[in-house]
């Protein structure tokens, strides 16, 4: 006689518990952990971690279980934390803590039908509950079978352990999950999920291995209580092959007096089965079409026996352990393996059957909202395609109202994809009863979800779909959507072709609200081809129609790109301002997206006028915002992600700017890989060289141009610092070249690609000069003048466009110091005027150029000077950590003989040279306005300087500054003009 199963020892998993119970221990203590465990089928997760649970609760913890489910292609989401929530609000003890939390009750069903953009109120409901339910006893959460996980729970689980219940202070968390090793294809969406999870510090992964021989052989004779033979415990542990699941189920089979065993695993579940009385496979197979998890009241429905005899075949398949008896009401089979050969084995008729079965109990059940992904699975099966499709769109909606895209997406395809097998006339009406209106429903699904690629796809099949002639107000809307789809993805020349299609279609008078959001469509497909002109004047056209006709989000766009295409752009003043108005009228009127494409535009006019640290608030604003909308994914939510880390980096912040991207990338969809770009600069700034490889991943797949432009700028730096012109040079072309538009317009950064690209130049035609070789310092010579080209028409744009901003003209600063010395030697001015540049705020490449300074000084025997720049850029390396940098100004240092000097330097003046020339120009009587215009840099740049001479000197104020300057003789009074 075989015992029970689930009380047999633990064989084997000694190290995997002690490491499990450890988690436990810390969690006890106020420590917040969590643990992946690994494994193949049967190899013993379930078990492991029964054992842990059952210990957890002994020592006083609260458990909490949640289980994914396998149904096909139908997502149901957040399932194994509603099973959690289920759990909890049927605990008194916790009624309190859950009443606390009210967002959490949408994953229940309760609530309104809250729209999208509480997603992640949501997530913080759930982490806020979980740490409340842990402040009254520590708290194990137990999540089966992530491998079946719907998309919701998935970002549900990464926001907890990157974002929420792990990185409170009060901890008392344990998060232990599970998966099948052998189900994760290389394509399985929890692989990168997994791989973004392990990376965390509170995050660890355990592999359950299978077992040893002569451990299994050991679990085959715990499990039976009579002697059995050795050669059928021999033949057990062959087959079994260290799957303890394979060993019980085989020993299970086995006719112990004869000795056999079954030849395969699936022979084996079924001989199981097939063991049982004929009345117990029925409601066995009816439990497999249910899923691995069924109600009773609902089983008992659908296999139509007396509750009698229902409960006499349950006890049965119970007692052969089947099945097991799980929380309120239910019964689960005790591993997938057996559901899935049941069901298996089911004739293709029966199992139509059974599904309708279900199908129509759960029809008949309130909340139908709640089953209607399951309706859908089962209405599929049972080939009912009508009901499918309604029940699909109904999951959809469900999807919806509790803010899981994915999901929404998946249903929305589903139905469209049952859309043509489904009679007309069984087709459902309304809003759900037009094939085109659900594509394009079903492109904005995907575009929320961040598949910019899916979202160009369904809006494409819905053009193929409209008829313009019957319709030609609904195929302009299409159009001009898949326009702006495009323009997401970078295909920018079909979007103008399409957004120019569009505003044929609709007639400019009367003036109608499509025409104006074709027409704003359009100014921003022209702006991206080149098209300036055409975007002007079709900006202009359409501001006063959207005037006319009062559509506030209309004249909020169209304000954004005025502002972006007159004068000198977003960063003047009177621009900057019309982007304030836009806010309040995107705001005002609703439009999330507007609102966000104007606060990213406020954000860039002052990082392109070089007022950094203005440009952060509004930055943080826009991803509130975005938080807010659950538009995290979409187009401008990235680029201000992107530019906070650009921001963190061009300020030095590396540390924090690292910690953001890692953060970020926990939670971005694919098309937001750009975004980590300056963790990528800082990689390669501290002599991590080989980032420039791991940013090849933004050139694979299709074609991104942000993408593109992140790994030109990482891999083109990379070359250069390692002394490779050649491929510093071919990187920036190929860079460049990809980058151009349709009117052969070079992208804006081609300016600092080519000074990138020029310093590695300068490096081998100063080398081969020094050599004697001038045929080859000519040949690097020539390059250097074609890149500084480059440079020039890229930050001055040529004819009637305006020059870039602060930023621009600083690399072209440096690309012209560069190119001096590579045709003709080192340049103390040139660099000079690098370093007054940079001084916008740019502190790493200010201390590369003030290298260069110091070097150039050197050259001219200017050796003070030189020993004061050499001091300052050590010390923003040692800072930042860079340490290639950190190498070559030791080496100059060394070299020049600087370090007497500096310290020389030191002793004379607490002040840094530029800080010398500020307090020059401050004795003379200058504001910080003629200060910036003399030294080139900006009044605020300027008003930084003079409070640090004030702190420096123990000044009150700029006199007082001056008298102690010229008591310690850090400046000298100049003669008047009288003598």
């Amino acid at each position: 006689m075989t015992q029970n199963i689930t009380s047999a020892p633990l064989i084997g998993r000694d190290h995997e518990l002690d490491r499990l119970l450890g988690v436990l221990e810390r969690a006890r203590s106020g420590e917040a952990r969590a643990v992946l465990v690994a494994g193949d089928a049967g190899v013993g997760k379930t078990r492991v971690l029964d054992e842990v649970a059952a210990r957890a609760a002994r020592d006083g913890m609260t458990v909490l279980t949640g289980h994914c489910v396998d149904l096909g292609d139908v997502g149901l989401p957040y399932l194994p934390f509603t099973e959690v929530l289920g759990v909890v609000a049927g605990d008194v003890r916790f009624a309190e803590v859950l009443a606390a939390h009210p967002v959490v009750d949408r994953m229940l069903g309760g609530g309104t039908d809250a729209a999208r953009d509480s997603r992640l109120q949501l997530f913080e409901g759930m982490a806020g509950l979980l740490a409340d339910l842990a402040d009254v006893a520590p708290l194990l959460l137990v999540l089966e079978d992530l491998h079946w996980a719907d998309q919701s729970s998935r970002d549900l689980l990464r926001f907890l352990l990157s974002r929420g219940v792990l990185q409170r202070p009060a901890g008392g968390v344990a998060v232990v999950a599970s998966y099948r090793a052998d189900d994760l294809h290389r394509r399985h969406p929890l692989r990168p999920l997994l791989a973004e999870l392990v990376r965390l510090p509170s995050v660890e992964r355990l592999e359950l291995r299978p077992l040893a021989d002569s451990e299994v052989a050991r679990l085959v004779r715990a499990l039976e209580v009579r002697p059995l033979p050795e050669t059928t415990v021999r033949r057990i542990v062959e087959r079994a092959e260290g799957n303890a699941f394979y060993a019980e189920e085989l020993l299970a089979a086995t006719d112990t007096e004869a000795g056999g065993v079954p030849s395969g695993l699936a022979d084996v579940l079924l001989i199981r089965f097939e063991q049982l009385s004929d009345t117990a496979q029925q409601v066995l197979r009816t439990a497999a079409v249910a899923g691995r998890r069924v109600e009773h009241d609902l089983l008992r429905e659908a296999v139509g026996l007396p509750e009698e005899e229902l409960e006499s075949a349950l006890r049965e398949a119970l007692g052969r352990q089947l099945l097991v008896p799980g929380d309120g009401d239910t019964y689960a089979f005790r591993h997938a393996l057996a559901r899935e050969a049941v069901y298996a084995d089911l004739l293709p008729g029966e199992r139509a059957r059974l599904h309708g079965a279900f199908a129509g109990l759960l029809a008949a059940r309130p909340r139908r909202a709640e089953t209607a992904a399951e309706r859908a699975h089962h209405y599929r099966e049972s080939h009912d395609l009508a009901e499918a499709l309604t029940a699909s769109l109904e999951a959809a909606d469900h999807a919806g109202r509790v803010g899981a895209p994915a999901e929404e997406l998946r249903h929305l395809e589903t139905a469209l994809d049952l859309w043509p097998s489904v009679d007309p006339a069984a087709r459902p009406s309304g809003e759900h009863g037009d094939r085109v209106a659900l594509t394009l429903r079903a492109s904005s699904a995907a575009a929320h979800a961040g598949a910019a690629h899916r979202a160009v796809a369904l809006t494409r099949s819905a053009l193929a779909g409209v008829d313009q002639e019957e319709n030609s107000e609904l195929a302009a809307r299409v159009r001009y959507t898949l326009a702006g789809n495009l323009i997401t993805v970078d295909n920018l020349s079909a979007a103008y072709a399409h957004s120019n299609e569009a505003l044929a279609l609709i007639p400019a008078e009367p003036p109608t609200p499509t025409w104006v959001w074709a027409a704003a469509t359009h100014v921003l497909a022209a702006r991206q081809v080149g098209e300036n002109d055409t975007a002007l004047k079709m900006a202009r056209r359409a501001l006063k129609v959207a005037e006319q006709l009062a559509i506030t989000d209309a004249r909020a766009d169209l304000l954004i790109s005025l502002a972006v295409l007159e004068g000198a752009g977003r960063r003047s003043p009177e621009n900057r301002a019309r982007l304030r108005e836009a806010r309040e009228l995107a705001r005002s009127s609703g439009n999330a997206p507007v609102e966000l494409r104007a606060l990213f535009s406020l954000a860039m006019g002052h990082f392109e006028a070089g007022e950094l640290e203005e440009s952060l608030p509004w930055l943080t604003e826009g991803l509130d915002r975005a938080r807010r909308a659950g538009l995290l994914s979409s187009a401008y939510p990235l680029e201000m992600r992107y530019l906070r880390l650009v921001l963190l980096y061009t300020l030095g912040r590396w540390d924090e700017c690292v910690r953001a991207a890692t953060a970020d990338a926990q939670v971005l969809p694919a098309s937001g890989a750009y975004t980590s770009g300056p963790a990528w600069y800082v990689a390669v700034a501290r002599g991590d060289l080989a980032a420039a490889e791991g940013s090849r991943v933004l050139l694979e797949g299709p074609f991104d141009w942000m993408g593109t432009l992140v790994a030109g700028i990482v891999r083109t730096d990379a070359a250069a610092l390692a002394g490779d012109p050649e491929a510093a040079v071919e990187r920036m072309r190929s860079t460049v070249a990809a980058l151009t538009d349709e009117a052969g317009t070079h992208p804006d950064v081609t300016v600092r690609l080519a000074a990138l690209a020029l310093s590695a130049v300068a490096d081998r035609a100063a080398e081969l000069r020094l050599g004697g070789d001038e045929g080859g310092a000519r040949h690097w010579a020539d390059i250097a003048t074609e890149l500084v080209e480059s440079a020039r028409d890229s930050a001055v744009r040529g004819g009637d466009r305006s020059p870039q901003g602060p930023e621009g003209m600083a690399w072209l600063a440096r690309a012209e110091a560069e190119w001096l010395r590579a045709t003709s030697g080192p340049d103390a001015e040139a660099w000079g005027r690098a370093v007054a540049a940079f001084d916008y705020g740019d502190l790493y490449e200010l201390a590369r150029c003030r290298l260069r300074f110091a070097e150039a000084l050197l050259t001219a025997e200017r050796r003070e000077e030189a020993a004061v720049e050499a001091a300052a850029v050590r010390e923003t390396a040692v800072r930042l950590g860079a340490r290639p940098l950190l190498e070559r100004v030791d080496a100059l240092i060394r070299r020049g003989r600087l370090a007497d000097r500096a310290s020389a330097a030191d002793r004379t003046s607490p002040l840094t040279a530029r800080e010398q020339d500020v307090l020059r120009l401050l004795a003379q009587g200058r504001s910080n306005r003629q200060i910036g215009e003399e030294l080139f840099i900006s009044g605020k740049t300027a008003s930084v300087h003079v409070s640090n001479i004030l702190a420096k000197l123990g000044a009150a104020s700029r006199g007082e500054a001056v008298a102690v300057a010229y008591r310690e003789g850090l400046i000298t009074p100049e003669p008047s003009a009288s003598g």
